[in-house]
């Protein structure tokens, strides 16, 4: 099974950009579905972005459509998630996740394996 874990985490203003990171190791990386989620405290952790493995088109939640990209470094079993025009309703713990196998990409469910998640706050 994969072992995740994401970097990049922080504090930005709104209108700013971070990017996410997340190393895998272990199983075949290229294998993988990738994904990022996302959790505000005391709300249900939701679908943010996600990559087929053996390639595929990304697939985004709405409320991130055209701010965010999700892309993949194979060779260096990194995921990322390059996020621009923050807002200070995208402030929540990121998470980086794993599947295989034919899955619904934007269920969490699908996914087996878990980063322990960064914290991005996005101040006003």
């Amino acid at each position: 099974q994969v072992q995740l874990e994401e970097s990049g985490g922080g504090l930005v203003q709104a209108g700013g950009s971070l990017r996410l990171s997340c190393a895998a190791s272990g199983g075949t990386f290229s294998r993988y579905h990738m994904a990022w989620f996302r959790q505000i405290p005391g709300k249900e952790r939701e679908f943010v972005a996600a990559l087929p493995g053996p390639g595929g088109n990304a697939y985004y939640a709405d409320s991130v459509k055209g701010r965010f990209t999700i892309s993949r470094d194979n060779p260096k079993k990194t995921v990322y998630l390059q996020m621009n025009s923050l807002k200070p309703e995208d402030t929540a713990v990121y998470y980086c996740a794993a599947a295989s196998g034919s899955v619904v990409l934007s269920a969490q469910s699908a996914y087996k394996s878990w980063g322990q998640g960064t914290q991005i706050t996005v101040s006003s």
